[in-house]
């Protein structure tokens, strides 16, 4: 009889929590500190849920079905394909967010605002909720209560519902702990490539935008080739690691940012508020 340990519901409960504390610690600390719309939060929020969770996902089940294992057996171009798709859609929704819905209170403290949101709410929703169903399972494991619920199964569902099983009970608990550590470079990603579409939209300048979709394409699909020859805590260092470096640098990209008014600045960039995208 299966039985999840007392230290996998200790971390299940801690990511569950650290799931939502943190993009909610975020948002508060930013709007103390820079006095930022809240409405930038909720507006990265229903970007991502459109674009990322209904666009996208409508075009992965379109492919998907056609390609079916050709493409899902080929981990370089299942990573391609999948970085790819990620990077143009989210990256596009960022881009007509800030263009068309933030027109009027568009701002680097706002940019930053959105990726918050954007990231905050991929957290909670593809994290939080995993964990919530995580919990519930072990509860309902460590009660007895399992054997019912897979009566009522098919066989199929029945062997991926045991397979999920025997993981919370039989994988250590530092594994858990890692969703934590991942999606910590994920937010931090997300506001970084938020910076960058919100120079595009302000400074018309399309290599931002290029650059934000490089950055989302690289880290995706890299996961993905890094997860088949890497450990799971080997693939978080240097995912933690490669995003720690961007987000130096675009750190020193919104420190050094020229003032809107500032004409010469933006000219020194490489654009000007009239050449539009």
């Amino acid at each position: 009889m299966y039985t999840v340990p007392a230290s996998n519901l200790v971390a299940i409960v801690c990511i569950l929590i650290f799931s939502f504390v943190l993009p909610i610690g975020l948002f508060i600390f930013w709007k103390i500190r820079t006095k930022a719309n809240w409405s930038a939060f909720f507006i990265g929020c229903g970007t991502f849920v459109l674009f990322a969770l209904i666009l996208e996902q409508l075009l992965h089940t379109t492919v998907l079905t056609i390609a079916g294992d050709g493409l899902r057996n080929n981990l370089w171009l299942y990573a391609l394909y999948g970085g790819l798709a990620a990077g143009l859609f989210e990256e596009t929704g960022r881009f007509v967010a800030m263009k068309f819905w933030m027109k009027r209170t568009l701002s680097r403290e706002n940019a930053v605002m959105y990726g918050i949101g954007h990231g905050g709410i991929e957290c909670m929703l593809v994290v939080g909720m995993t964990y919530i169903s995580n919990l519930v399972m072990a509860l309902m494991i460590n009660s007895g209560g399992l054997q019912a619920l897979t009566g009522m199964m098919d066989e199929a569902t029945a062997q991926t519902f045991q397979t999920a099983v025997e993981q919370l009970c039989t994988l250590p608990a530092w594994q858990f702990y890692m969703a934590g550590v991942e999606r910590i470079s994920a937010v931090l990603l997300h506001i970084g490539m938020s910076y960058l579409v919100y120079r595009a939209v302000r400074e018309s300048r399309i290599r931002y935008y290029a650059a934000s979709v490089g950055v989302h394409f690289a880290v995706d699909a890299g996961t993905v080739v890094l997860t088949q020859y890497v450990s799971a805590i080997g693939v978080e260092i240097v995912l933690l690691a490669v995003v720690i470096v961007f987000i130096a640098w675009v750190m020193q990209q919104y420190r050094n940012e020229p003032d809107r008014n500032d004409t010469t600045g933006i000219l020194r960039a490489g654009g000007t508020d009239d050449d539009e995208l």
